[in-house]
This record gives C-alpha cells, structure tokens and sequence, in this order.
C-alpha cells in the first residue's frame, strides 16, 4: 500500500485536566474521502487542529505525506500547508473583503500573486462550484449561505491541494443546499485528486461524500469501515449514532 497522505498515530491532547484526545490513529490514502463521525465534544475539531499544525498534541505523531510533521514549523510546516486546503464550518469568509478577494487570499497574502491574475483565478474557481463572474464584486453580506458555502469552497480548492479539510460542511442549510454542496464536494474532490477528510454529524452527508468513516468517541476511534457497511458496523455505538436513538451507550450530552 503507498505511503498516505496523513497519518496520525496515537495522538493524544490535553487542556489541564480535561482529556480531549486519547489515542488517535487514523490513516487517510490518497484520493480517499474519509469523514469522521463524533457528538458534540468528542474531540473532531480538537483532532482536525492537531492534524492542520494549528494545535501541537501532547503526545503521539502526525504524518504527512510520510514526513513527521508533529512538531514542525516555519518552511517545514508552511511547506505542509501549501498542499491543503480548509473549509471551515461558519464559512470563515472576511466580511471586509469582496468574494473574489477571499477566493484568492492565499494567492495574493502568501503567493503574492498580481491582483488582476488572482482575480482571473479567482471567477475560474468559481465556475467550478457553480457561481458566476456577477459575485466576484459582492461582499460576503450580499449573498445568501449557500452561496457562502460555495465560495468557502472555492477558497479550499484554488491553490489545488492534495488534501482537503472539510469542517461540517453542511451545517446551518437546508436539505436541498445542502445536498447540493455536497456534490460540489464530490465534484471538486475527485477532479483534484484529492483526499479529503471531513468532520460531521450530519449522516445525511457522511453517507453521501465518503468512502470510508470512522468514529470518534471519547477521544479514540472506536470504529472504522467502508461507508457501505455503517448501518450494519457491528459496534453499539456507531449504530446508536447513526440512527440517531437516544438509548444506548452513549449518553446525551445535556
């Protein structure tokens, strides 16, 4: 099997007394599209933060591209982040800038590309996530979420990553939004090449954008398969979650 493209091996990370991750290992091949599942507080932003450089873990390994990464910094890790891209969960659009100019950000803050070449780039990656030349000029305020989603998307997917990061793309839509984004994702994803690892509690989207899931619940993946078999995984709690039952080992977090 080649080598992929991240790996993280028992990571674990603590804030004082509160253990948030206690022993992840997660693997994510080329091309592949994995999404990991988790409740409210299970750890999967804390786990997405470790493995985007954002976060160091207190104790374990982080891999990319099959180069040790845990603790690195200045080009080593620059050099890393060049070949991601982000989608964040609120959109994490600058209202202050227009569309065009948050598509483009990183060409022009760390590329320093000309402005009018980034703007060209900037409308041709819209296309691709179904927007037209007419937005470019908008602020983020003049459009609606979906379309914020869209061009979050767009930002992702400009410098041509070889892996993707998707932070509950979906939340905050309505259904059809929803689903359209994830096509877009699929879309993007597998015209790039990419691998993608999304984080989510939406089944509705984890059932549609991935390939393989895992779960993580109480800081350690307790489960991980092919997408095809979750209704049928064999473990208590991901059958709890994905059918979403109240009764179970897990309990509601209220």
């Amino acid at each position: 099997m080649s080598t992929p493209i991240l790996r993280l091996e028992n990571v674990k990370k603590s804030f004082g007394k509160k253990h948030v991750l206690t022993g992840v290992d997660l693997e994510v091949q080329r091309g592949e599209s994995l999404v990991v599942l988790g409740g409210s507080g299970s750890g999967k932003s804390v786990m997405l933060k470790n493995a985007l450089g954002l976060m160091t873990p207190n104790d374990g390994k982080i891999l990319f591209d099959g180069e040790d990464v845990t603790k690195s910094t200045g080009k080593t890790r620059a050099k890393m982040r060049e070949r991601i891209g982000m989608l964040f969960q609120s959109g994490a659009l600058f209202d202050s800038l227009t569309v065009w100019e948050n598509v483009s950000f990183r060409l022009l803050q760390a590329d320093r590309m000309r402005r009018k070449d980034a703007k060209e780039r900037a409308i041709e990656t819209l296309k691709q996530v179904r927007l037209g030349a007419d937005v470019a000029d908008l602020y983020p305020a003049e459009i609606s979420g979906g379309m914020q989603k869209r061009v979050s998307l767009a930002r992702s997917i400009i410098s041509k990553p070889d892996l993707i990061f998707f932070d509950e793309p979906t939340t905050g839509l309505d259904p059809i939004t929803a689903d359209a984004i994830n096509d877009l994702i699929i879309e993007q994803v597998r015209s790039l090449g990419a691998a993608a690892v999304s984080i989510t509690h939406d089944m509705a989207s984890a059932r549609k954008i991935a390939d393989n899931i895992a779960m993580l619940y109480e800081g350690k993946i307790i489960w991980h398969g092919p997408a095809d078999i979750i209704d049928n995984s064999g473990n208590d709690y991901v059958d709890q979650f994905v059918h979403g039952r109240a009764d179970g080992p897990i309990q509601p977090a209220i």
